[in-house]
């Protein structure tokens, strides 16, 4: 299995610059607005005035590995559910430039609060990647403890997050930390009220805030000119915050905006809204069919932008690793999924009764009724078998 092509179904300090630096600072996608783009669909360097960044060729390959091993781990995650052994999982296929870009933007005491798909983003605050399928299996409400990583559970609730993120930055602030909190959400998370609201109280209150939404494209079936009149990065000057759009696909403009952003917050000039203009590949989740409601040409299209593939171009062209380095990283993800297939294997099978357990605190008849129902239920399969 080939780490780059199969997940997708086919085919930190550097003086190094490309011939390509002369190139326009900002460019186009499509006819749509500016944004910001340091690494082009096919591997060569722009500048920016306002985002610059200059990484060595350890922290360049260590990009490269993170997004890698991220789609490798993904990819694992997408099969297990498919062979019956998570009932559920989100892919974040195409989107690990956005993820690892403002993930390693991140200082040690910066707090995140995810959704459900920032599996990059986990993997780049140190989160066992195999902690995260408890959930999607059904044997825990999230397998790791928030504050030993700065990263809180995952967040199923469409856009609560935001909330969880103001108020916490807010804290931040009134303790007279320096550290900075960022949010993740899609863009249809974007078009829930929660979003709105904390937009609000984190300008009012100046709290050291990134906003920072995947816009992937589609919220489920929906696709964003059904979400929105205008670029949603837009939206922040109606708040009062300033709005940037980024190339997704462009794991080091990611990682230029984001820091840029977070530095910004630590300074007390309060909160962010970074759009990460990305696509999502796959589907929404295992559970959805996008050929229902996404043409094919739409997906090549932005497979040529692939995010793992530009940064290897740039790498291969800058001679900034050869074929030993990619051998093995192909050899390193394929230990990684074995480990993850064999660490979701050993995991119990679900409790299916423990659904009833903490719905009160102290029980009530009518949970208890329900469960002796649904243990019944449960056990006229076995009675049948027999």
């Amino acid at each position: 299995m080939t780490v780059e092509s199969t997940a997708a179904r086919k085919p930190r300090r550097s003086s190094k610059r490309t011939s390509a630096a002369k190139t326009p600072a900002k460019t186009q996608e499509g006819s749509g607005p500016e944004l910001v783009q340091l690494l082009t669909p096919e591997g060569e360097r722009v500048e920016h005035p306002d985002f610059e960044i200059d990484l060595s060729p350890d922290e360049l390959r260590g990009l490269y590995r993170d997004m890698v091993l991220t789609r490798r781990f993904d990819a694992e995650a997408t099969a297990l559910q498919r062979q019956g052994e998570l009932g559920l999982w989100a892919s974040l296929l195409g989107q690990e430039a956005a993820q690892i870009g403002s993930g390693r933007a991140l200082r040690d005491d910066d707090y995140v609060f995810p959704t459900y798909r920032e599996h990059g983003v986990a993997w780049c605050r140190g989160v066992d990647p195999t902690n995260l399928l408890g959930m999607f299996r059904g044997v825990n409400h999230g397998g790791w403890d928030p504050n030993t990583n700065n990263f809180h559970l995952y967040t199923i609730v469409i856009g609560s997050q935001t909330l969880h993120a103001t108020g916490y930055a807010m804290g931040v602030a009134k303790d007279g930390a320096d550290s900075a909190v960022i949010a993740y959400f899609g863009d249809g998370a974007s078009s829930q009220g929660d979003v709105a609201e904390a937009f609000t109280f984190s300008a009012v209150y100046n709290a050291p805030v990134v906003f920072f939404c995947q816009n992937n494209q589609w919220a489920i079936s929906e696709p964003t000119e059904k979400q929105t009149r205008v670029p949603l990065y837009q939206r922040a000057q109606g708040f009062g915050f300033p709005g940037v759009r980024v190339d997704g696909n462009d794991v080091l403009a990611c990682l230029a905006v984001t820091r840029s952003a977070l530095e910004r917050a630590r300074r007390g000039e309060g909160p962010t809204l970074v759009e990460a203009f990305t696509y999502r590949m796959g589907a929404h989740t295992t559970s959805d069919d996008p050929t229902k409601y996404r043409a094919d040409e739409e997906r090549a299209a932005w497979e040529a932008k692939d995010p793992i593939l530009r940064l290897r171009a740039y790498l291969e062209k800058q001679g900034l690793a050869d074929a030993a380095y990619f051998t093995a990283l192909e050899e390193e993800s394929e230990t990684l999924g074995k480990r993850v297939r064999e660490v979701v294997r050993a995991m119990p099978e679900p409790d299916r009764l423990a659904i009833f357990d903490h719905a009160y605190a102290d029980g009530n008849p009518l949970v208890d009724e329900e469960r002796a129902q649904f243990a019944a239920y449960q056990a006229s399969f076995a009675e049948e078998g027999n």
